[in-house]
C-alpha cells in the first residue's frame, strides 16, 4: 500500500469512521431518501409512490460477534436474520427480504452449512421474510456472515433518530441486560469446561440469559402495538450496543439531551442475580451490555397515557434541551453523565 498518514481505526471507534468515511457524501440519484446515519437507508421508488423502501446490512463475524464453542448453528443463522429484521423494525417498518452472504473456512462441511441455514430459514418463516439470494466464498478467517435486509413501510411511518423533541418521553421495550448477561454465563461454563471432555454446563434457573443471547427475538410486537394505539414514535432504535449508546445516538441525530431514571430501566429477576453471582453492577450492564434487540423510542408527552398502557413498554426518562446534556438520574436524585459504553465493532 502506498505511505499515507497513519491513524489507528480503533481512535476513532465505529462510528467515528462511519462518519469519516461518509462526510460530504452526495447523492446522484432522486431515488434515495436518507442514506447513512440511521438503522436503515431509505430509498423511494416511482414518484408518486406513498411506500419507501428501507435497506440494512449486518456482518457477524467468527472470534469477534460469536464463538462457535457455544453457540450452536442453527442458533447463530436464527440470530444473524433476526438482528437485520430489527433493524427494519426500529424504522418502524416490516421487513420483506434477505440476501446471505458467506465466508467459510474449509473446516465446515456441507452439513454444518445446512444446520445454519436451517436456523436463518426458520427465521424468516416465523417473520414472514423471503431469502431471495446471496453469495459464498472462502475464508481464511473462519466463518463470516453478512445479511443484507429490505423491507417497507408508508413515507408517514418511517421513523428515524433525528426526530426526537424537547420533552418527549423516552421508552423502551422488553427488559435490558438479559442478553449480556447470558454472555457472561456462558463464557464462565466455557471457561469451566477447558480441559474436561465429561464437563456439563449448568443453566439451570437462568435458561432465560441464555436464550436472549443465543437466540433473540426482533420486536415487531411493539410496532404492531404502537400502530394499534395510534402511537408514531418522534425517533426510534434498536438496542444492539447498549442502552446508553442507543440513547445518545438519538440525542445526537436529534439535537437534544436526555434524562434517564435508573429505577425505571427494566431488569429481569435471573438478570439481577446472575449480576450478584459475578459480582457486577446491575445498572452498568443493564445500560451497556448490548444485544437485547429492544426498541428504544421517544413519544410526545401528550402520548404518555396511551404508550403507558402498552404491555411490555416501560417509560424510563424524557428528552430535554441540548444544553442540559445527558445524564443518569441515579436513585438519590444524583446526575451522573451518561457515557457509550457498549460493544464497538471495531
Amino acid at each position: 500500500m502506498a505511505e499515507l498518514p497513519e491513524t489507528e481505526i480503533a481512535k476513532l471507534g465505529e462510528f467515528g469512521l462511519i462518519d469519516r468515511l461518509t462526510a460530504g457524501l452526495e447523492k446522484h440519484n432522486g431515488s434515495t431518501v436518507t442514506a447513512v446515519g440511521d438503522d436503515a437507508a431509505v430509498m423511494q421508488y416511482g414518484e408518486d409512490s406513498d411506500t419507501r423502501v428501507l435497506v440494512t446490512t449486518d456482518m457477524l463475524l467468527e472470534g469477534v460477534h460469536f464463538d462457535l464453542t457455544y453457540v450452536p448453528l442453527k442458533h447463530l443463522g436464527y440470530k444473524a436474520a433476526v438482528v437485520n429484521f430489527s433493524d427494519i423494525y426500529a424504522m418502524n417498518g416490516t421487513p420483506r427480504q434477505i440476501t446471505v452472504g458467506l465466508g467459510v473456512s474449509k473446516r465446515f462441511t456441507v452439513e454444518h452449512l445446512e444446520a445454519l441455514y436451517s436456523g436463518i430459514r426458520l427465521a424468516c418463516e416465523v417473520y414472514g421474510v423471503d431469502l431471495v439470494g446471496g453469495d459464498t466464498t472462502s475464508s481464511r478467517a473462519g466463518l463470516v456472515i453478512s445479511i443484507t435486509c429490505i423491507g417497507d413501510a408508508k413515507a408517514s411511518d418511517v421513523v428515524h433518530r433525528s426526530g426526537a423533541k424537547d420533552t418527549d418521553l423516552i421508552c423502551v421495550s422488553g427488559d435490558l441486560g438479559a442478553a449480556y448477561m447470558g454472555l457472561q454465563l456462558l463464557e464462565r461454563e466455557k471457561t469451566a469446561s477447558a480441559g474436561r471432555s465429561d464437563f456439563e454446563p449448568d443453566f439451570s434457573g437462568k435458561e432465560y440469559l441464555v436464550e436472549r443471547q443465543l437466540k433473540p427475538e426482533a420486536r415487531r410486537d411493539i410496532v404492531a402495538g404502537l400502530a394499534k394505539a395510534g402511537i408514531t414514535p418522534t425517533a426510534m432504535i434498536d438496542v444492539s450496543d447498549g442502552l446508553s449508546s442507543e440513547l445518545l445516538h438519538i440525542c445526537k441525530s436529534s439535537g437534544t439531551g436526555c434524562r434517564v431514571y435508573e429505577d425505571r430501566i427494566p431488569i429481569d429477576y435471573q438478570t439481577a442475580v446472575m449480576a450478584e453471582e459475578l459480582n457486577m453492577n446491575l445498572v452498568t450492564a443493564a445500560l451497556n451490555g448490548g444485544e437485547d434487540y429492544e426498541l428504544l423510542f421517544t413519544v410526545p408527552l401528550t402520548a404518555h397515557d396511551a404508550v403507558s398502557a402498552m404491555p411490555g413498554v416501560k417509560v424510563i426518562g424524557y428528552i430535554t434541551k441540548p444544553e442540559t446534556g445527558c445524564a443518569l438520574i441515579g436513585r438519590n436524585g444524583e446526575e451522573l453523565p451518561l457515557k457509550a459504553q457498549g460493544f464497538t465493532h471495531i
